[in-house]
């Protein structure tokens, strides 16, 4: 009897101690940003560049394989700016984004600007730079409601946060996950255009990087199937970028970083 009462104190005292181990959970959407970016603030770098594996599934369910160089620079005025190179640079193909806005070149030349951005970029750079109202701004397409209280759930074995959502079966809604421990996005569900159907964006390989941190492999579903996948290798962080690679007028023509 003794020993049985032994162990179930044990263990209780294991469960409170892991209960305690566990981040406290935001009240709202609004203060998971706000966590997110304390847990980083001053930290976090602001420039960003890697080598990125992209595989694309088609309709018929072949898979396409393409070289993309991505560039990623945070400044005040600008706020976060992101470069895609479609195939070597040379070639002059590729976007520029903010989480607004969109200019696509074909063959050195400006082929479509439009509004409406990539939405992804607050929350992998954005949100641990600037203050959070900015955030909630950028983010306002994506329908995502900060206001709601914040879910807390377990998804492949780890806490998480889930904004946006009504409870942890809504998917629904649209909604971001961040990982409680480290602060990181690992999902994101919403309309990344608003014409366009709902894109689950799914960040793992998440590696420490210059104060900061970065997700090496995406995936990302529509309909529940696999569309794109991407692997980042050779990244650097806080090497120098000129602003003449994120300004339209100069796409063609800036010196590039890669080959």
């Amino acid at each position: 009897m003794r020993i049985a009462c032994a162990a179930a104190l044990a263990g209780a005292l294991l469960a409170l101690s892991a209960d305690a181990q566990r981040p406290s959970t935001p009240a709202t959407g609004r203060d998971a940003l706000q966590a997110m970016h304390d847990a980083y603030a001053g930290k976090w770098y602001t420039t960003l560049t890697f080598v990125q594996k992209t595989t694309r599934r088609t309709d018929d369910g072949r898979d396409t394989v393409a070289t993309w160089y991505e560039s990623l620079r945070y400044t005040p005025e600008k706020g976060a700016q992101l470069r895609i190179d479609i195939g070597s640079p040379k070639a002059g193909n590729g976007v520029l984004y903010t989480a607004d806005s969109l200019w696509a070149f074909k063959d050195g030349k400006l082929a479509v600007t439009r509004a409406g951005g990539n939405s992804l970029i607050p929350l992998i750079a954005s949100v641990y730079l600037q203050p959070v109202d900015r955030t909630i701004a950028e983010l306002a397409a994506t329908g995502v409601d900060f206001t709601r209280p914040v879910i807390a759930a377990r998804w492949k074995d780890r806490d998480v946060w889930i904004i946006g959502a009504l409870s942890a079966a809504d998917t629904a809604s649209p909604q971001i996950w961040v990982n409680a421990g480290d602060k990181q996005t690992v999902r994101a569900m919403f309309k990344p255009v608003p014409t366009r159907p709902v894109m689950d964006a799914r960040l793992e390989g998440i590696v420490p990087l210059a104060g900061g941190m970065l997700a090496t492999h995406c995936e990302f579903y529509v309909e529940g199937k696999l569309v794109q996948s991407e692997d980042y290798t050779e990244w650097k962080a806080n090497a120098p970028l000129s602003s003449a690679l994120f300004d339209p007028a100069t796409f063609s023509t800036a010196k590039h970083w890669a080959p």
